[in-house]
């Protein structure tokens, strides 16, 4: 697929912003598979939430991006506020329902693997979208994606992907076995916020960065992202919070070892 960017604008209507759409209707007609009269059906909540996601991933991809402002508009839609709405949307679990035992069971069976575990992980999640924004933007990474369309699509689906999976791992309702506890996932979220202020602020700073772009425009650019970032963590934190039961200490069985035992009745 193709998307917009500097220097490579899409003639007409792109065809990739079809995809999200797609997306919706496979998501709409599995949850209306599982509608019962008698039974509560899938949350209404959970469509439109899935439904936000989609289209937010549609106004980034028809968002035309021929400077680096329209860029910054196509990562924070695409990569960190799609992200969360479409894993709000508990797609996992909507699959799980809707398959039959034996698929459902595979399923399971790899959302149990290893390999899951460490993808799971929020600190893997962060290593993938900070790490990544530090990579396109204080390396050649972003230059080379203004000539290469196929290069751009590649790291636009990466910041999608990666941004799905760290709000999964950090507030997903979706089935998560080796999921860390809240505190964890909160101190990742921190260090991912105090990574995505920092890149912002040397964006704006024009210190460091490789991006071919006037300093005025850079500054506008850093300045969405910051401000518009913040909103999208805050929102991630938001989402964690709402679902954060914490533990209770289990309660002991009095000692009465030091007063002896209870009188008898009389």
């Amino acid at each position: 697929m193709t998307l917009a960017h500097a220097g490579h604008a899409t003639d007409g209507f792109p065809a990739t912003a079809l995809l999200p759409a797609v997306l919706f209707w496979a998501y709409l007609a599995a949850a209306l598979r599982l509608r019962d009269p008698d039974g509560p059906g899938w949350a209404h909540g959970r469509t439109a939430s899935f439904g936000l996601g989609t289209l937010l991933v549609a106004l980034g991809l028809l968002r035309p991006a021929d400077d680096f402002v329209g860029h910054m508009w196509q990562h924070l839609l695409i990569g960190m506020l799609a992200p969360l709405a479409l894993v709000l949307g508990a797609p996992v679990t909507l699959v799980l329902r809707t398959l039959d035992r034996r698929a459902g069971r595979r399923l399971v069976h790899v959302l149990r693997h290893p390999v899951a575990r460490v993808l799971g992980h929020p600190a893997t999640g962060l290593l993938l979208t900070a790490g990544g924004l530090w990579l396109l933007y204080l390396t050649p990474l972003y230059r080379a994606t203004l000539d290469n369309p196929a290069l751009h699509t590649l790291v636009q689906a990466h910041f999608l992907l990666s941004g799905c999976l760290f709000a999964w791992s950090i507030a997903g309702p979706d089935p998560g076995p080796h999921r860390p506890r809240v505190p964890v996932r909160l101190v990742v979220l921190g260090v991912g916020v105090a990574a995505h202020a920092t890149i912002a602020q040397l964006l704006y700073a024009g210190v460091l960065v490789d991006v071919p772009a006037g300093s005025a425009e850079l500054r506008a650019g850093a300045t969405l992202m910051y401000y518009l970032g913040d909103l999208a963590e805050i929102a991630l934190a938001l989402a964690l919070l709402a679902t954060w039961r914490p533990e209770r200490p289990a309660r002991r069985p009095a000692d009465r070892s030091a007063t002896g035992p209870a009188p008898a009745r009389a």
